[in-house]
């Protein structure tokens, strides 16, 4: 936080770092001014296509809670954080490389290991592979990376780039819902097929398919 702060002094090389248009220029402004920014939780803080499809505000409180212990969100600014931390807004994404600091990923590694190696059972793993790259899943820890695809009715696959976002969130709002225990990706898999959900072993190991969810 304090690199991007400092960063924000610098309007020109922080509009470079960040890759602002003209139009996002103000977002050097919200950086400069969130150590003592307000705050909320992080599920309720982001935007995009992922947590519009999980709604976390409309989820009721045990959903909420189950969350709160058993989520984490990858961020850049600030690693690993729980669904229900409370954080100021920002803009950094996971490419950047803050003066003084190099690539996130010499940052983030060490303690993306710790916080997923303290989650209880199966680490399902639905970062993008960019924030993936930030800090990978400890070997000997048990994680399924999932892959989302669509499906052709001859069984051909596609990765997906929007409606994969999609699905990841309705995939976590179904876990938040149910709460299921989940200890292996096979544990996983037979869950998923109870909800209606096709999802299966990729041929990559560690890795699973979820056929995309409307």
């Amino acid at each position: 936080m304090a690199s991007v702060v400092a960063l924000s002094s610098d309007p020109v090389l922080a509009a470079k770092v960040l890759k602002l248009s003209p139009r996002q220029l103000g977002e050097i402004d919200v950086n400069a001014a969130m150590a003592a920014a307000p705050t909320m939780p992080a599920i309720d803080r982001y935007t995009g296509v992922l947590f519009d499809a999980l709604d976390a505000a409309t989820l009721d409180e045990p959903a909420r809670r189950w969350l709160g212990e058993r989520v984490l969100i990858q961020t850049a600014l600030l690693g690993p954080v729980g669904a229900l931390d409370p954080i100021p807004s920002y803009r950094l994404a996971a490419g950047a490389s803050v003066p003084g600091l190099g690539p996130l990923k010499r940052v983030w590694a060490a303690a993306v290991g710790d916080a997923f190696g303290a989650l209880p059972g199966l680490v399902v793993d639905l970062r993008s592979e960019a924030y993936a790259a930030l800090g990978p899943v400890p070997e000997g820890v048990a994680s399924a990376y999932v892959r989302v695809v669509a499906e052709g009715p001859d069984g051909s696959v596609r990765a997906l780039n929007h409606f994969n976002k999609k699905s990841k969130g309705l995939l976590v709002r179904r876990l938040a819902q149910r709460r299921p225990a989940i200890g292996s990706i096979a544990e996983l898999v037979a869950w998923a097929e109870t909800e209606g959900i096709t999802m299966r072993p990729a041929d990559r190991a560690g890795e699973v398919e979820l056929v995309a969810l409307a």
